[in-house]
């Protein structure tokens, strides 16, 4: 049995789509509280609908339309300020998670252009802001473009990350299924520019997609990081390209098993060796902890009960996250020592199971 790491190291979760972070319970209050009808008046069917299951169908599109229910219901200012702070302060008591980098698109909490974008960004920095005053934490928001979207709606994403930058908008993203519409290539100037107003850049890669487009991510993007990234394990060249430009890998397990983009535990053993071999660098997160029932420290302990990853490579990977974090002074939050461990027990925090018995 490989040791868990202990609950007193602080982590960072730099994978974690809004849209799949709130729990159940309070996005049904958020949506009764809106007058959002909802298609069930059961609350366990409201949660069934909102999360995976093994009951579910095992795929990419399978797992998006999950998203439908939960995107509409943040789809005002009041919601996003709620959702923001529930998510990054959940986070802290559960896991111990001192940095939290959440995604979300701006645009798909609109409803179309009928309510304010600004408002909506603002209201989410609102919810990041309470949960810092109350917490010793440092969370950031990343902008997910959509490569469903035109180029023109993309680029106010971008202008809209730049604008809010110094308010703790600390990064970019492109997400959504492949599309025939979207080339990488024009988008190389847009994430230039992005760059230069020292935002961080991520893009979801080798995960549905092919690993030919993750490679030409790598080439004309070039991300500090790569959102899942599984399928670099399969190309030697891609693998290359991202030990010798140091990029960090967001690897969700679970995510990808719901998917289907990994068949099982047994591919990710030499998904991990292939990037032990090739010395590439990863990060462990949970893509969405409450949608998918997962919580980041979970990922991390069924890896190491598989013998997957050793003890030393969690810490690795947790260090790793912490390093790759697009939020400016992370290293000024409580850190941890190993010799730590052995510590006065009265600092341990409490188990993820405690806290939610607490919150029931």
């Amino acid at each position: 049995m490989t040791h868990q790491l202990p609950r007193r190291m602080p982590l960072a979760e730099l994978h974690c789509h809004l849209g799949s972070a709130v729990t159940p319970s309070i996005m049904w209050g958020i949506a009764h509280s809106q007058g959002i009808k909802t298609p069930t008046k059961d609350y366990w069917e409201f949660r069934d609908m909102i999360t995976a299951s093994p009951k579910r169908d095992h795929s990419f599109d399978g797992y998006l339309q999950l998203f439908h229910w939960t995107e509409l219901i943040q789809s005002s200012p009041l919601a996003m300020e709620r959702s923001v702070y529930e998510v990054v302060t959940g986070a802290y008591r559960k896991n111990n998670v001192t940095t939290t980098e959440l995604r979300f698109n701006p645009m798909k909490r609109n409803r179309g252009g009928e309510q304010d974008l600004d408002h909506i960004i603002a209201a989410a920095l609102r919810g990041m802001d309470r949960a810092m005053l109350e917490y010793p934490i440092r969370p950031g928001l990343i902008f997910c473009l959509d490569r469903a979207f035109p180029f023109e709606l993309n680029e106010i994403v971008v202008e809209k990350a730049i604008t809010w930058h110094d308010r703790g908008v600390v990064g970019i993203d492109i997400a959504g299924p492949e599309s025939t519409s979207f080339n990488v290539a024009d988008y190389r100037k847009l994430f230039r520019r992005a760059r230069q107003f020292g935002l961080g850049i991520t893009v979801h890669a080798g995960e549905a997609g092919t690993v030919e487009e993750m490679a030409q991510v790598l080439e004309l993007l070039e991300p500090d990081r790569i959102g899942h990234g599984v399928k670099a394990a399969y190309d030697p060249r891609t693998m290359a390209m991202l030990r010798e430009r140091g990029t960090v890998l967001e690897i969700c397990p679970t995510s990808n098993l719901q998917t289907a983009v990994v068949s099982g535990w047994e591919e990710f053993r030499w998904i991990f060796e292939q990037f032990r071999l090739n010395g590439v660098k990863y990060a462990i997160s949970t893509d969405g902890p409450e949608m998918l029932r997962t919580y980041i420290r979970d990922e991390m302990a069924t890896l190491g009960r598989l013998g997957i990853l050793s003890y030393e490579e969690q810490v690795q990977a947790a260090e790793t996250s912490i390093a790759a974090s697009f939020v400016p002074q992370v290293s000024k939050l409580p850190t941890f020592v190993l010799a730590d461990a052995e510590a006065d027990d009265r600092l341990e925090p409490a188990t993820r199971e405690e806290v939610e018995r607490e919150e029931a």
